[in-house]
């Protein structure tokens, strides 16, 4: 699929739904009917939203692409993490991790097949970017955790009929962070489309403060978000408390430097009022130390924000390694007795080649 490829139906926002219906000669009301056939009851193809006459589904078939993302993997860790890299319709490959917790499901999604900014310590970058997802990919890969999470939680027959009436309503990913292979930023315009579509009421629903873009410093992307007059959340890839440091991590950095970057953080949070996490990523002995909690401080100070710190997945073609517990508990305390808002992530899905774009990169080598 590439951009000139026909409409997509998951693509589309709820809005354009009604013109879109009296251009192809389809009563207008029923774009409510196609709204919800695919946000409620997750139809893969046309001819299963049965609430539209047969010859109006032949009609949308011919005119607007309906088909889910292939599950081509399936990777499940023991604390319930699922990874799947899944196939678009011109053979490429993306991925998407579900991870549950506290009865909530969260998932991460890509936006890029690959990516350009090579980030010392992800997989997606190893080769470059490939091509953008469309809006439709991007909303797809919430359909296709959509479709794994109905198909493992559909009530039973007994269920169903001891509570006559009830509306068993089909589970959804309660958070989604933009945070899997690709930049965000960097496909800006499909990208927000398609959180505006998971966000849209008649959509997937899912509210604006639970869509966190994720980006690893591409300023105009944050200059533009801020004046887009939306509440999603935004994280901050930072990784490092000085240039020097920063500029082996993240090659962005060489572009947008730190007192860049920081500047326009602060305008972000003067414009909208809303904190930024700034993601930090724990690498033994290369930024775990003392000295780089007490930059880190001086760094943030000025900036109310968040800090999230996640010790390292091991990645292919990176030799960086993971800190031990104290180290990471030690740094933790540091920025918390500083008056930081700080969360110490806890490893999730070590069997799911957890960092982004691994199963990707596996299955490009044949592995």
């Amino acid at each position: 699929m590439t951009p000139s490829s026909p409409l997509e139906a998951w693509g589309l926002l709820p809005d354009e739904w009604k013109p879109l219906c009296t251009e192809l000669g389809i009563p207008p009301y029923r774009a409510t009917q196609i709204l919800t056939g695919l946000y409620q009851n997750f139809a893969q193809s046309w001819q299963e939203i049965t609430t539209l006459p047969k010859e109006l589904r032949d009609i949308l078939a011919a005119h607007i692409l309906l088909q889910p993302l292939e599950v081509v993997t399936t990777q499940a860790s023991e604390d319930h993490v699922t990874k799947l890299l899944l196939g678009c319709t011109d053979g490429e490959r993306i991925e998407t991790v579900l991870i549950p917790s506290k009865g909530r499901m969260t998932q991460c999604i890509s936006t890029q097949v690959g990516c350009n900014f090579k980030c010392a310590f992800c997989a997606s970058g190893q080769y470059g970017r490939v091509r953008n997802l469309t809006a439709g990919e991007i909303v797809g890969q919430v359909m296709a955790a959509c479709a794994l999470m109905r198909n493992a939680q559909q009530p039973s027959e007994q269920d169903t009929a001891n509570q006559p009436g009830k509306k068993f309503e089909l589970p959804r990913p309660g958070n989604i962070v933009v945070m899997g292979m690709g930049e965000p930023f960097d496909n800006y315009d499909n990208m927000i489309k398609a959180l505006k579509i998971l966000n849209h009421q008649k959509g997937i629903n899912i509210g604006a403060r639970h869509l966190t873009i994720s980006t690893c410093g591409v300023i105009p992307g944050i200059q533009r978000l801020s004046d887009e007059g939306l509440q999603f959340e935004l994280s901050v890839s930072l990784h490092a408390p000085t240039d020097e440091l920063r500029n082996k991590l993240l090659p962005v950095n060489k572009r947008w430097p730190i007192a860049e970057l920081i500047a326009t953080c602060k305008q972000y949070f003067e414009k909208t009022n809303r904190l930024i996490t700034f993601e930090y990523t724990l690498i033994k002995k290369l930024n775990d130390q003392p000295e780089h909690a007490a930059q880190l401080i001086q760094l943030l100070r000025q900036l109310p924000c968040k800090i999230n710190l996640i010790p390292l997945s091991p990645v292919e073609g990176f030799d960086g390694e993971r800190p031990d517990d104290r180290t990471s508990l030690s740094f933790l305390d540091t920025l918390i007795k500083a008056g930081f808002n700080t969360t110490l992530r806890k490893s999730r899905g070590k069997e799911v080649d957890a960092a982004c774009g691994q199963l990707r990169l596996r299955t490009i080598k044949g592995e």
